[in-house]
């Protein structure tokens, strides 16, 4: 089991020299990067089982779109409206996001009742396979606080991506 506090702790600890790395490579943009990270995250995630951990679905929620509300409230059997008002509130940029925390569809095993229907940023969440990877700094940053499997994304990427 994945101990999230003491995760949390090392993460804040590394946070500058992970911000200023992903800054570096920003600004140097490496011959084949999405390739070598995308590398870096399957390694990553064949030896993480993200329901050990579910954090980012305990302390962090999605944005949801428009099709993501539809296609959810289709599988549940309800109207988008009601959808909306049982589980989603206006945050204060405007964006549908749940009212409260952990996610309600989030069991005591840390499965996802609506996996396959889930949210757009629930599937590409932590974002570490994303193309143009270097766009995301902040939100890469603050995802490896939250996941653990980001943080290590970030460390093997500084371990083998040298800039």
């Amino acid at each position: 089991m994945i101990d999230l506090e003491k995760h949390r702790n090392e993460a804040l600890k590394r946070s500058q020299e992970h911000k200023k790395y992903l800054e570096k490579l920003k600004k140097k943009k490496p011959k084949r990067l999405d390739e070598k990270v995308l590398e870096i995250h399957q390694a990553v995630f064949s030896q993480i089982d993200c329901l050990e951990c579910a954090n980012c679905c305990k302390t962090t929620g999605p944005l949801f779109t428009e099709k993501d509300i539809e296609r959810i409230s289709k599988h549940l059997r309800i109207k988008s409206s009601d959808f909306i008002h049982r589980y989603l509130h206006k945050d204060e940029d405007g964006d549908q996001v749940f009212r409260q925390l952990p996610c309600p569809f989030l069991d005591s095993e840390n499965y996802c009742a609506i996996y396959e229907f889930r949210p757009k940023a629930c599937k590409e969440y932590p974002h570490t396979d994303r193309k143009k990877f270097y766009q995301i700094n902040s939100l890469t940053l603050k995802n490896t606080i939250i996941c653990p499997a980001a943080y290590r994304v970030v460390e093997e990427m500084m371990k083998k991506i040298s800039l």
